[in-house]
This record gives structure tokens, C-alpha cells and sequence, in this order.
């Protein structure tokens, strides 16, 4: 029987040093709050429950994360004295069931893996078990220490450390698995007697090597996978080594970057075959790319699906839009939420498209407006068209039907129908249904003045 899963994220810092009103885990990392990250790290595993420790801003990291997170069951726990990593376990223990594992994370390391806390909570046979670091330059970090058998008797804090002990290059990531029980018998008994006089978590290690308990101890497969944030810099260094890692990804899945280093994935990317991105193109939410698909410089594409063989030209906007295959987009295009484009259908250069579907082979070639629309097969949109959907209270329907023909310049005053191969004149405003067949002109009759005498300066 699986032994029940805890996770107790810390989360209470201020993080003076981001010089923000905003607490530090709720600072982004491609497109997401920190302790967002750990959360959806966190609900790729089988936990039963989870608790967040929050101090300085709290009000505003539950009212986020809940927002976010309206599925998943959170136990929220307030320290309101920071006095250290041991404290801040401590003060969940009326919270922590007595039996089970807990995994001790923390809302400022946010890219943990999935793959290496199984692996963590696998290693925990004896009731404790903890991710660790050998490192080049270990300054300021607690130092492993092992006995002669290489069995780990304590964790050393740099205030702490003598010249022997700082010259160790395996480091503690602060991340552990521990049973309940221990952190129930451990946790009461801290003391501060320390350089920093606060109860340090790394003390429980002590405490378990004394009860002769054996600690397992494991290496992520990414040194970032530990890497916590602190400052500005730290957290724009790990953005781009993350950014590194999900374009690394891609390629070795086919995808072609103009330029690794000038794309931004803020959610999650998956594409197929033969995919070329082109420079300073920014995914955000989920995005899926089918096979063949080219994105010129400059698109902002969000939760957006994109078939196949689509060619999206330079700075396109393309928001909560479903692409089907063989559709040009661009240049400037804006597909707003509920867009729906079918095959073959084109979209031209300063288009607006807001939840309307467009019919397969149908063209919006220029400088158009569709709201609120449903266009069907083989239509053509000319020019300066706009579907007049809204009448400062309500939004209306306008349905174009097969084969019609929109002339340029005409606006369509919804609610209204345009039939069968219809055709609507330039520069028409049309009020009325148009039948099968017809053609509707809806504008005023030109009138002529000869000889007209311009007005001249006085």
C-alpha cells in the first residue's frame, strides 16, 4: 500500500531583495508565479495534501494562488515570526497527519522536476531521504557531511562551517522527504543555538543519524532544478536557462529555431514535424503546433491551436484561437478568444477576428473587422469590412452564408443574415437579411456638382 503523500511548500518570505510590493513567490518565471510552479509540479504526483506556509503578503498569495488553483485542496498556515527553515515546518504540524511522507519544498525554487521528487520520495525507505549538490563553488550553502562510510551525519551551515567543512563540495538543496512521525518527534525539539539563532531544518538530519536512521540522498538531473530566487538577476538568469531547456527540448523533437535565444515559452509548447519560429515569437498558456506550421518574427501566440501547413506572418496576435490546416495568417493579424479558423481559410494584414468562425477556403484579406460572426465556405470579405455586432448594450449575431461576396467598405449592421452566394456592394451599409442570389446595395447615390469651385485661402 502506497503510504499517503504530504507536501509543505514554504512560501513566507518577503524577499526584500526583489525591491517589490509584490511577494517574492508570486514574482513570474516564464508566464507563472513561482509557487505556481511548484504547485503544478506538485500535482503531477499523487498528494493528499498540501500546505502552504505564507508570512509577509499572505492576504495576496492565497487570494492568487486560490484564483488560480479553484481544484485543488490547500491547507493555508501563517507564520507570522520568520525564525528559520525549522520554524516554519514546525508551525504545520497541527496541520500534518502523523503517519505518511511529507515532501518539503519551497515556494522560491519553483523548477523542480516530477522525475526527481518520485525519485525522492522512492529513495525515503528509512524516514528520511534529501536532494543534494556537488558544486564548484559551494560558498554560502549548507555543506554535507558524511562519516567515513560515506553515510550522511549533518548538515553544516556556512556561519557554522570550519575550514574542513567549507572546503566540501556537496551541498544540501533545503528539499526533503521525511516521514510524518519523524518531523512530529524532531520538529518540537530545535533549538536556535546557532550563528543566526534560528531553528534550522538542516538539524532534523542530526536528530535521525542519532536514532541510527540511514538518510538516502539523491542529485537532480538539473543543477536548476534547486535553484532558488532571491534578486531580479537571479530570477532573469533562470528564465533564460529555463527558456534554454524547453527550446532544447523542441529541437531534439524537430523544431526549428531562427534563433534559440530570442523566443519565450510561458506555458507549455508542443508542435510537430518541420516547425519553424522565427525570431522573438512568445507562446504563452498551452499551445499546440501541428506539422509543417512557419511563424515569422514578432507573433504573441496564446492558448492557441494551429494545424497543419498554417503560415502565420510577422506580429500576429493570436489569443484562445483554434487554427485548422492550411490557413495564412498576417502580417498584423489579431484572432481574438473563440475564433475558429477552418482549412485553407486566409486572414490578412490588420485583421481582427473576435469570436467568429470562419468557414473553410474563406478569405479576410484586409484591414477587416469580423465580431461575433459565422462565416461559411468560399466566402470573400473584402476590404474595410466591419460586422457591426455591438449596439452599446448588446452583442448581435451576423451570419454570412457560402459563396457570398462581401464588398470593400461595407458594414454589416447586425443582427443580420447574408444568403447563398449573395453579393453586398462596396461601401454598403446593410440593415436587412440579403436573399440567395442577390445583390444588395445599401449606400447613398452619387451626385455630381460640375465646374466646382474649391474654397480659397481669404
Amino acid at each position: 500500500m502506497t503510504s499517503p503523500l504530504s507536501v509543505i511548500i514554504l512560501a513566507a518570505g518577503k524577499g526584500t531583495r526583489m525591491q517589490s510590493a509584490k511577494p517574492k513567490v508570486l514574482q513570474t518565471l516564464a508566464g507563472k508565479s513561482l509557487l505556481g510552479h511548484v504547485l503544478d509540479t506538485c500535482h503531477q504526483l499523487t498528494v493528499d495534501e498540501t500546505i502552504i506556509v505564507h508570512g509577509f503578503g499572505g492576504d495576496q498569495v492565497k487570494s492568487e494562488i486560490t484564483n488560480q488553483y479553484t481544484q485543488a485542496s490547500i491547507t493555508w498556515v501563517a507564520q507570522t515570526e520568520q525564525l528559520g527553515t525549522g520554524h516554519a515546518v514546525k508551525v504545520t504540524l497541527s496541520d500534518l497527519p502523523k503517519s505518511g511522507q511529507s515532501l518539503i519544498l519551497y515556494g522560491d525554487v519553483p523548477l523542480v522536476s516530477c522525475e526527481t521528487l518520485t525519485a525522492l520520495k522512492t529513495a525515503n525507505t528509512n524516514g528520511m531521504s534529501m536532494l543534494t549538490l556537488t558544486v564548484d563553488n559551494p560558498f554560502g550553502l549548507g555543506r554535507i557531511k558524511r562519516d567515513q562510510a560515506g553515510n550522511i551525519e549533518a548538515i553544516v551551515e556556512q556561519k557554522d562551517a570550519d575550514a574542513e567543512e567549507q572546503s566540501i563540495k556537496e551541498i544540501n538543496s533545503g528539499i526533503y522527504c521525511v516521514d510524518n512521525a519523524l518531523l512530529h518527534k524532531y520538529l518540537p525539539e530545535l533549538s536556535n543555538d546557532n550563528a543566526q539563532q534560528e531553528y534550522y531544518l538542516t538539524d532534523i538530519v542530526k536528530m535521525a543519524v542519532a536514532d541510527g536512521i540511514t538518510i538516502a540522498a539523491i542529485e537532480p538531473e538539473h543543477t536548476f532544478e534547486i535553484e532558488g530566487v532571491n534578486n531580479r538577476q537571479q530570477l532573469a538568469s533562470l528564465e533564460r536557462t529555463w527558456q534554454r531547456k524547453l527550446v532544447a527540448d523542441l529541437q531534439e523533437a524537430g523544431v526549428q529555431f531562427a534563433d534559440p535565444t530570442r523566443v519565450d515559452i510561458r506555458g507549455t509548447l508542443s508542435a510537430g514535424q518541420d516547425v519553424f519560429i522565427d525570431v522573438n515569437v512568445v507562446f504563452e498558456g498551452d499551445c499546440t503546433l501541428g506539422d509543417n506550421v512557419y511563424i515569422e518574427a514578432g507573433c504573441v501566440i496564446k492558448n492557441a491551436k494551429i494545424g497543419n501547413a498554417c503560415y502565420i506572418k510577422p506580429y500576429c496576435v493570436i489569443d484562445r484561437a483554434d487554427i485548422g490546416a492550411g490557413v495564412d495568417i498576417g502580417p498584423f493579424a489579431h484572432l481574438r478568444p473563440d475564433t475558429v479558423l477552418s482549412d485553407n481559410s486566409k486572414v490578412g494584414n490588420f485583421v481582427e477576428i473576435k469570436k467568429s468562425t470562419i468557414g473553410q477556403g474563406s478569405k479576410v484579406n484586409h484591414l477587416s473587422y469580423v465580431g461575433d460572426a459565422t462565416v461559411g465556405t468560399g466566402v470573400n470579405i473584402g476590404a474595410g469590412v466591419i460586422t457591426c455586432n455591438y449596439d452599446g448594450a448588446n452583442k448581435s449575431q451576423t451570419i454570412i452564408q457560402d459563396n457570398a461576396f462581401i464588398g470593400s467598405n461595407a458594414s454589416l449592421v447586425a443582427p443580420v443574415t447574408i444568403g447563398n452566394t449573395a453579393t453586398v456592394a462596396a461601401g454598403s451599409v446593410v440593415t436587412k437579411d440579403v436573399d440567395n442570389n442577390a445583390l444588395a446595395f445599401g449606400r447613398a447615390r452619387q451626385v455630381q456638382k460640375n465646374d466646382f469651385q474649391r474654397p480659397t485661402k481669404k
